[in-house]
Parts: C-alpha cells; sequence; structure tokens
C-alpha cells in the first residue's frame, strides 16, 4: 500500500508535533506549485506535468513509487543531463559541480535551474520524512 504524505505522513507528523504538519504541508505546495509558466523561451507552458516528473523521480530515487503515476514520464520529460543533476543534488550535494549544474537544460534561465533545486530538495525532505513516519 502506498504510504504518501497526503494521506499518512501530513496526520502523523501533526499527532506527533502539533502545527508542524500544516507549516511543513504549505512550504511543499508553495514550492511545487511555483511556476512563472515559461520555459526557456517559450511563455504560456503548462509546467505542471515536468514538476510532477521532477518531485516523482527525486522520490523514486529514494525507493518511493506510486501505482498511480506512469514513470514513462520521467524519460520523456528528464533528460540524461538533469538525471544525473537531480541524483547527485539529491544524494551527493558535496559532489555537485558548477559543470554538472551548466550541462542541463543549456538555454534555460537560471531562476528555472533554481526552481528545480527548491523542487528536488523539498521532495528530497519529503521522502526523508515518509520514512522518518
Amino acid at each position: 500500500q502506498d504510504y504518501t504524505w497526503e494521506d499518512h505522513g501530513y496526520s502523523l507528523i501533526n499527532r506527533l508535533y502539533p502545527d508542524v504538519g500544516q507549516l511543513l504541508d504549505e512550504k511543499f505546495q508553495v514550492v511545487y506549485n511555483l511556476t512563472y509558466n515559461t520555459m526557456a523561451m517559450h511563455c504560456g507552458v503548462d509546467t505542471s506535468v515536468l514538476r510532477r516528473a521532477i518531485w516523482n523521480y527525486v522520490h523514486c530515487v529514494f525507493g518511493i513509487r506510486y501505482d498511480d503515476y506512469d514513470y514513462g514520464e520521467v524519460n520523456q520529460l528528464l533528460e540524461r543531463n538533469l538525471k544525473i543533476y537531480i541524483k547527485t543534488v539529491a544524494c551527493y550535494p558535496e559532489r555537485t559541480t558548477k559543470q554538472i549544474y551548466c550541462q542541463f537544460w543549456r538555454h534555460f534561465k537560471h531562476s528555472e535551474k533554481v526552481h528545480i533545486n527548491l523542487l528536488l530538495l523539498e521532495a528530497r525532505m519529503q521522502a526523508a520524512l515518509l520514512y522518518a513516519l
């Protein structure tokens, strides 16, 4: 059975430490929903599918998989260099270099790359909390 933040983690952390679940959930939602609706030079883009793929890939790296998600999306949306970057930052942050950062999404703005960092770090935190709880 899936053990998810929405169904299990949120309520359990609120029982253990009141009001923290709400604060963490708001933090996860703000980062997850953050978008300028742009990708590189294209405006008006729905980035929700990409954000979901990044979030679920980070969870997958830590062994959390969801039955209702098609992981084929991850392979379609995330290029190899982006996957390497995500795995490096999430699992081995001390190995992150400027070279790895510059190798993915070469035509994208730095603000979009920073958003990727925010997404992956919050997804990593949520994965760690799910294991701890």
